[in-house]
């Protein structure tokens, strides 16, 4: 693809004709979800103003936790924009930690991937309610969400891993105008390419948009093909007719695809 074409082809936003009232939707919905179920905000997991998570309990006791990391390209969006996406795991019986990383230029996809790695340390070790050591954990994320979810799928907390609509080969973002705050350099796009580093680890379902872009399908896809050639815990679900955003209504539909996918793959 020739420089414009690449671009075009990783712009979720300029791919859906209504974006400003999609964002709007999303955020005014998951400030609902804040009011409706009982949360703890800003809990720091470590010095930077933007290592922070929110933890919303589903009411239930010995309930497992859904950790979910938003997306925005690394560059953009707070997890308050996608709160949202916790409801249809709350609603299945699962706590909820939304997870908030700092984001590029201010910080780079190393220290991006390290500071959820540092996250899921810090819960680990947790005495507090939210801990994860006693308890089932699935780790999710949305977009670069679903990238770092991949990164972190074999981290010792996680039972089971659902990567949405991510991305799993950094060579052709280097390549996009996305690359202008990122500064990848050669050696982040090699170690932080989950699809150049496939081993067996956590069971995990792969999900994209059967509407979506035909690049993050095909990111997608090839992650999972790769990861269940040499995984039978691997799967993947393509949902028809959603597109990147709305991906996101469907998690946050405990009836959705993706919930009762997880819900066959790890009940409460």
């Amino acid at each position: 693809m020739d420089p414009k074409a690449l671009d075009d082809a990783y712009s979720n936003t300029q791919a859906d004709p209504d974006w400003d009232a999609t964002y709007a939707r999303l955020k005014a919905e998951s400030a609902t979800l804040y009011h409706e179920f009982g949360c703890i905000r800003d809990i720091a997991y470590g010095p930077q103003p933007r290592e922070r998570f929110d933890y919303l309990p589903c009411g239930a006791s010995n309930s497992p936790l859904f950790i979910f990391i938003h997306g925005g390209y690394w560059q953009k969006c707070t997890k308050a924009d996608f709160a949202v996406c916790a409801r249809g795991p709350l609603e299945c019986g699962f706590d909820v930690i939304l997870a908030e990383y700092t984001l590029a230029p201010q910080a780079t996809m190393t220290q991006i991937v390290d500071e959820i790695g540092l996250l899921l340390d810090v819960l680990r070790a947790s005495g507090e309610r939210y801990t994860t050591a006693q308890r089932a954990v699935c780790l999710s994320g949305h977009s670069a969400g679903g990238h770092l979810t991949a990164m972190h799928r074999n981290h010792p907390s996680v039972a089971y891993a659902l990567p949405i609509s991510g991305l799993y080969d950094l060579n052709p973002i280097a390549f996009t105008n996305l690359n202008e705050k990122l500064q990848l350099t050669p050696h982040e796009i090699d170690v932080y390419s989950p699809q150049l580093h496939v081993t067996p680890g956590t069971p995990m379902t792969v999900t994209v948009g059967g509407a979506e872009l035909p690049e993050l399908v095909r990111q997608s896809r090839e992650y999972a093909q790769a990861c269940a050639a040499v995984d039978s815990g691997v799967a993947y679900l393509e949902v028809p007719g959603r597109t990147h955003f709305s991906m996101c209504d469907d998690l946050a539909n405990p009836r959705g695809a993706q919930m009762t996918a997880l819900m066959r793959a790890m009940p409460p």
